[in-house]
């Protein structure tokens, strides 16, 4: 980890990092002060913000620091201070194609002059989708391939490093019963084999898996075409049929083999295989799973086992990480021009030779690719012996529209927490209900006809006449159909409810043995929990609580595992506690610690069905 990415500070959950690149020398503010009232120091500089894929932010930092110090910077007017924000690639070409304002935010400092997705098929989705002039002129400056992900051991016994893996035999894994025992006998303790991918609605990766299933159902290497992912329904159908569930990024995933690393055992009961980008791979192999900012004084501690980078035998698509000046209503003339020279500067040399160290390749071939791109991190200099070119745009809506049908079917149940404690107001005006509520019905669009749909709420006293109840369902978990405006009536009438203590424990309990008993091989068991408060009045412990799930994960989890997705809900949530339930289920936690985000966080967690 080199010096200057270790004084980066973290500065907020969406703002991630103030770098001072003047020409005169730097701000007037350290990079590590706390921002105080405003985004930006009153430092008399160009403030231009950068919307970047998560796993660019460390880099994107040091590039804005290595600006300062570049010709481009020197022949502006004045300094430019650039700011990177963690915003994913389809979000952003979501915000950018729906036109207007950006709607992530209503600050206006926190509007972007720059762009960064991960993959150029974003920009020509927002050209197709708004106007060519709003992304005019984006250049990719660094690339990363896509790959399958294997903890070493898992990658040997499937013949890696000798033996060439392709999509194929994934493929034929994945519709094998006899799972990991149809390799060797002896890893049938493994399981299953497990997929982990995005979701490519959100996600480069996830987008990019749907098209190298179809090259590879296709057998082909280039000019792909809708007939053929069309061709490769089936295909790619058994494959979203492996997976254990979606998401927005591969943060969660990684953080979850990387605790289980920790503990010692080689390969994984929790995933076989990874969809990634190569980046992301290299730095969960340095300790840093979730990609995450790097505090001052941070070690990294690398896992017990690494991840080694499958590359497919019929070829990988690359990430190939545009940058572009917005031609937004929003940017001034000065953003423009300050946002130009920096994207003239991540171009040149002393900005490529930064790339391999933050896990990217640079594409000035005269750069050395450094101690990363090596077998000791999981990876090969050499990289693909295939490179898939990018499908057009209408072959990968013709595979998102595809992947829309045949994703992996879900049986989800909402558990809800009404416990008095929802009552109390947010600052924008809503109780903490009120942000519930919203949230789950903005989110019941996400579900097919076929998704089968419950929702449950929990808080004591709940039926007069039986006292030991802490649940009350309000719709069992059935077929969603056209039951959404049913549904969403079921949630409105949350904010006229009955609500006291918080059995949190009990309810969770009581939610996992009905959804286990009805759990189906086929499809994601779910439960998406969301409380904001501790447990105040159940029977159960959580110590046996968390026993209880974890023997039904070793027990049955195989064949139809439930996860639970925790949403700790307000600054009072009791996320330790939250986090155990969502592991011990090898489920995820999810942090609404500020309240007013809770449209956001529900769609992430949803993202996963």
């Amino acid at each position: 980890m080199r010096t200057r990415r270790t004084r980066a500070g973290l500065l907020g959950a969406a703002i991630m990092f103030a770098v001072a690149a003047c020409a005169g020398g730097p701000g007037d503010r350290d990079r590590d002060d706390p921002p105080g009232d405003s985004v930006f120091a009153e430092d008399g500089c160009v403030h231009v913000v950068a919307a970047v894929s998560s796993e660019k932010v460390n880099l994107f930092a040091e590039l804005a620091e290595a600006f300062a110090d570049s010709p481009q910077a020197e022949g502006l007017d004045s300094c430019v201070s650039v700011r990177p924000i963690d915003v994913t690639s389809g979000d952003a070409t979501r915000y950018l194609s729906a036109g207007g304002d950006w709607p992530a935010s209503e600050d206006r400092e926190l509007w972007p002059a720059l762009w960064s997705p991960a993959s150029m098929v974003w920009v020509d989705r927002v050209a197709a989708a708004a106007s060519p002039a709003l992304v005019e002129g984006a250049e990719s400056f660094t690339h990363t391939p896509v790959v399958l992900a294997m903890p070493e051991s898992m990658a040997k016994a499937l013949g890696w490093p000798d033996k060439a893996i392709g999509l194929g035999q994934i493929a034929d894994l994945c519709a094998d019963p006899a799972g990991w025992g149809a390799v060797d006998p002896a890893k049938a303790l493994w399981g299953q084999f497990r997929i982990a991918k995005t979701n490519p609605n959100t996600s480069t990766t996830g987008l990019a898996v749907l098209a190298m299933q179809a090259y590879a159902a296709a057998g082909k290497t280039a000019d792909l075409t809708a007939d053929d992912v069309a061709a490769a329904e089936e295909f790619s159908a058994g494959f979203e049929n492996c997976v254990i569930h979606y998401g927005d990024t591969t943060g969660k995933v990684l953080q979850r083999l990387y605790d289980e690393a920790s503990q010692g055992a080689a390969g994984s009961t929790y995933v076989s295989a990874v969809a990634l980008e190569e980046t992301s791979l290299l730095n969960y192999n340095q300790g840093n799973p979730t990609s995450k900012v790097i505090e001052p004084g941070e070690t990294l501690t690398p896992p017990k086992e690494k991840l080694v980078a499958i590359y497919p035998e019929g070829g990988s698509l690359w990430s190939d990480n545009p940058v572009v000046v917005l031609n937004a209503p929003w940017v001034t003339a000065e953003q423009k021009a300050a946002a130009t020279a920096f994207t003239e500067f991540v171009q040149t040399k002393p900005a490529q030779e930064i790339l391999p160290e933050y896990g990217f390749r640079p594409l000035d071939q005269s750069v050395p690719l450094g101690k990363l791109f090596t077998p000791a991190f999981g990876v090969t200099a050499e990289g693909p012996a295939v490179t898939l070119p990018q499908p057009p745009v209408a072959t990968v809506s013709a595979a998102l529209d595809q992947w829309a049908h045949i994703r992996k079917p879900s049986s989800v149940l909402e558990l809800i927490d009404i416990s008095g404690s929802m009552e109390e107001p947010m600052d924008d005006g809503r109780t903490k209900i009120d942000g519930a509520i919203e949230g789950a019905t903005n989110t019941l669009e996400h579900f097919r006809a076929t998704d089968e749909v419950g929702l449950w709420v929990f808080t004591t006293g709940l039926v007069p006449d039986d006292p030991a109840a802490v649940t009350f369902s309000l719709r069992e978990v059935e077929p969603l159909g056209s039951d959404r405006e049913t549904l969403a009536g079921s949630l409105e009438s949350l904010r006229q409810s009955y609500k006291a203590g918080t059995p949190l424990y009990d309810a969770v309990a009581a939610a996992f043995d009905a959804m286990t008993a009805r759990a189906q091989p086929g499809r994601i068991n779910a439960i998406v929990l969301l409380s904001d408060g501790e447990d105040t009045d159940s029977k159960i412990s959580l110590d046996s609580l968390v026993a209880k799930l974890n023997a039904a994960n070793r027990e049955g989890g195989n064949d139809a595992p439930v996860r639970i997705f925790a949403i700790a809900y307000g600054a009072d949530a009791d996320q330790g506690p939250l986090g155990r339930i969502a592991a011990a289920s090898g489920g995820q936690v999810f942090d609404a610690s500020n309240p007013e985000r809770i449209n956001l966080v529900f769609a992430s967690v949803i993202n996963n069905f």
